[in-house]
């Protein structure tokens, strides 16, 4: 049902002529060199953060030190010469930054208020999707989400091509049931770790905002934006711009009830 209804969208929309078609080739199997070039020489070289970071989880809390969520991925298809793509589910990996097993609820309010446009987005967080006041959180698990480190598991994703290193984030099970019709073209791409919003959140003010930017990246992805936004996240990435400089990722509007979530 989520595949038909994502499809209906704009799930499998066509690129265009021929030509068109043909340097979309061109450029994804340039992406996809790129991602396991990066996924791989960036695992090869933080295996000693992943390692430490693994025994930090496991010496707090009791439970698995990954967390496997379930999200809605696209898969490019070839369909009469042209290029179609076809949402499907996968995993996405993450470092566990909660108890074991703790109360969902909190977050699926948290996430429907987002995108009906209850909360603010604080242009000081990289990580503004994220809840960094969630009483759920262990200790180690609030440091990962203001850094984002919980996010270097999704290495394996791309290396596994469910995701790459540039392209809208991956989108929750859930998220999608709140969607509006014109959401949808935004899951026409591989997701990614980091994408085009990243670099210019300072002009996002909500999720539909935050929407444009990654429909923008869809309809105008080259290799050199690619490489663009990975040299721009690079001090943010070096100097914690917006990650752990902050204290809080969210804030909520005067319209959003305190009981839901900040």
């Amino acid at each position: 049902m989520m595949r038909q209804q994502g499809a209906m969208a704009g799930g499998n929309r066509r690129t265009g002529s021929n030509h068109e078609a043909a340097n979309k080739f061109f450029y994804y199997r340039c992406k996809r060199c790129l991602d396991i070039v990066g996924a791989s020489v960036l695992l090869i070289l933080l295996a000693p953060v992943l390692f430490l970071i693994a025994l930090l989880i496991k010496s707090e809390s009791p439970g698995p030190v990954l967390f496997l969520q379930e999200c809605i991925g696209s898969r490019r298809r070839v369909k009469g010469g042209q290029i179609v793509w076809e949402q499907q589910p996968f995993r996405v990996y993450k470092f566990r930054s909660m108890v074991y097993a703790p109360d969902q609820s909190l977050h699926y309010s948290f996430v429907k208020d987002f995108i009906n446009g209850k909360i603010q987005i604080s242009h000081k967080s990289r990580y503004c999707f994220k809840l960094l006041t969630d009483p759920r959180l262990t200790r180690v698990g609030k440091m990962l989400r203001k850094t984002g480190l919980d996010e270097l598991p999704q290495l394996f994703n791309v290396l596994k091509d469910e995701m790459s290193l540039i392209g809208p984030r991956p989108v929750p099970l859930y998220d999608v049931a709140t969607y509006q019709p014109w959401h949808y073209e935004r899951l026409n791409t591989l997701p990614g770790i980091a994408g085009l919003w990243e670099i210019k959140r300072g002009s996002v003010a909500d999720f539909d905002q935050m929407a444009q930017l990654d429909i923008e990246y869809v309809r105008n992805q080259s290799l050199w934006m690619d490489i663009t936004i990975i040299i721009r996240l690079i001090p943010t990435l070096l100097f914690c711009r917006g990650a752990a400089c902050i204290s809080s990722g969210l804030t909520y509007s005067q319209s959003a009830p305190m009981n839901n979530e900040t």
